[in-house]
């Protein structure tokens, strides 16, 4: 495992462009249906399985489950025109099918993280009969508040999407980490530095702590196409919970969702609010819905 993959032995079953889905060793599994894990397009999917005691993957293995991971890997220039279409109806299909094939079943567990799950919800309203569950952690849904900075940043009055990926191609991975920096500037400048000389002598917390910088630092592009989609139809239009959403003409509707949904959310989450999240409640024909809180922040909830 190096330094751009997690700690849990793995194999690509699959691979098509820069994507990858991982299938991870199991040797007593459990359930039929296996959990793929769809990853956000910032940052690489090793937060997930971080270190041996603090991996999410390495805990729904030891629950009994077959788990897949889709790792979208780091798009270049060639990338660029890429769009949400492709991601979802495309790709992700690409690696929602292979796994159902490799397990001779109808239907799976699809688990999505933050932009990950965003595009999980997509993907389950054009294809419901292939998702058994749909379990979202971290994961924007509605747009409109404004009690997250990203919602006042992203506006159109602030943000010319255009300009930075006319400019760019693909959105740069360093603009994108500053931005996450620049929400907390006191917290991440200075506090943190603080806190660990704080702590230099505990090998624990700085163990934890060098990994999760590691990570965050680790910085990728985003498709260019598809960042500037995803800022103008959701963060500016909120086109997703208003049913305005449309994916290569064909519509986005929420209501097309009926399946068990679990919803993750960490109370104090700056990039993505919990009702963000938990709005999907509102939209869904899902009668089974469960959402779970937990007292930390948005890397907080993976770690």
């Amino acid at each position: 495992s190096g330094s751009s993959q997690g700690v849990t032995p793995c194999e690509v079953v699959y691979s098509e462009g820069t994507m990858r889905l991982l299938r991870y060793r199991n040797d007593s599994v459990r359930f039929a249906e296996p959990i793929l894990v769809c990853f956000a397009l910032v940052n690489r999917p090793y937060i997930l399985d971080l270190k041996e005691d603090r991996s999410v993957v390495r805990r729904l293995l030891d629950q009994g489950f077959d788990v897949y991971l889709v790792d979208w890997g780091v798009p270049d220039d060639a990338d660029r025109y890429l769009r949400l279409e492709d991601y979802v109806g495309r790709l992700l299909t690409h690696a929602v099918n292979c796994v159902c094939e490799s397990s001779a079943i109808e239907q799976l567990n699809l688990l999505g993280y933050c932009m990950g799950g965003t595009i999980s919800t997509i993907f389950a309203t054009q294809r419901p009969q292939r998702v058994k569950n749909l379990i979202l952690m971290a994961t924007p849904i509605d747009f409109a508040g404004e009690e997250g900075l990203l919602n006042l940043w992203a506006r159109e009055e602030y943000f010319d999407v255009d300009k930075l990926i006319d400019a760019y191609g693909n959105c740069p991975g360093e603009f994108l980490q500053f931005v996450f920096q620049l929400m907390k500037p006191v917290q991440n400048f200075a506090e943190k530095q603080l806190m660990f000389s704080e702590n230099l002598n505990d090998s624990t917390f700085v163990d934890n702590f060098v990994a999760v910088e590691r990570w965050a630092c680790d910085s990728i592009p985003v498709v260019g196409e598809t960042f500037r989609q995803y800022v103008k139809a959701l963060y500016q239009q909120n086109q997703l919970v208003k049913g305005q959403m449309r994916l290569a003409g064909s519509a986005v509707r929420l209501e097309t969702i009926r399946c068990p949904l679990l919803l993750l959310v960490a109370e104090k989450d700056h990039l993505v609010v919990p009702e963000s999240t938990l709005a999907i409640q509102r939209y869904v024909s899902s009668r089974d819905v469960k959402a779970m809180s937990i007292n930390a922040g948005h890397v907080g909830l993976a770690v």
